[in-house]
């Protein structure tokens, strides 16, 4: 009964991770789109379809890693490419693209809360729908809460290549962004440090206990 159990927990993480960081890409084309840049569409990356978002490590690896070690469960897809030849005003547009991502986790992450709620406040629907269905159905509106306030909060971390360096890229005048650009090769090197010295975990805690929070 438990490894059943365990299994139906690693599946609706999975799941919800893989819906969300495909809604994530998904917003980034679309909003990129909108911004004259037709060239995520053209690739058929405005999709929810897992199968066109996927990246071996970041969809597949990363996560069963979170599942089985019992770390925050989160994610990647494949990156969608932006052309800015196409765009009218680059770091305007390229800062409403990157928002677009974290934007849309956070949509979800409201949508699931509000479908917990829902069945939280309904009781007779235990009469109705039973509790081995009903159950799952629950979890897997909390697990969509937590993953989708992970994706959206981690994303929004001002380090390249992440969604947030471009946002402030965009915010911040001229002379003080290309600071955020020139740190742009190392990026990937200060997101593996706060890694492993758990500097993202300082970042996520606080976000993650008012998330548990409101799903306990």
């Amino acid at each position: 009964m438990t490894e059943r159990l365990d299994l139906v927990w690693i599946g609706i993480n999975i799941i919800v991770l893989l819906f969300s960081v495909s809604l994530h890409e998904t917003a980034h084309a679309w909003m990129a789109e909108k911004r004259g840049d037709p060239t995520g569409r053209l690739m058929g990356r405005i999709s929810i379809n897992p199968l066109r978002h996927l990246d071996l490590v970041g969809s597949l690896l990363v996560p069963l890693i979170g599942v089985f070690t019992g770390a925050p469960v989160f994610g990647w897809a494949k990156p969608v490419p932006v052309n800015p030849a196409n765009l009218k005003n680059f770091r305007k547009d390229q800062l409403f693209i990157a928002a677009a991502g974290p934007v849309s986790n956070l949509l979800a992450a409201a949508g699931f809360l509000l479908v917990y709620n829902i069945l939280r406040a309904s009781g007779f629907l235990l009469d109705i729908v039973p509790g081995f269905i009903l159950a799952p159905v629950i979890v897997l509106c909390q697990v969509g809460v937590l993953l989708n306030i992970i994706l959206a909060v981690f994303n929004l971390i001002p380090v390249p290549p992440l969604d947030g360096s471009w946002v402030l890229i965009g915010l911040l005048p001229l002379k003080f962004a290309v600071y955020i650009d020139k740190i742009r090769p190392y990026g990937f090197g200060i997101l593996i440090l706060l890694l492993l010295t758990g500097g993202i975990g300082y970042i996520l805690r606080p976000v993650l206990n008012s998330v548990m929070f409101l799903i306990r």
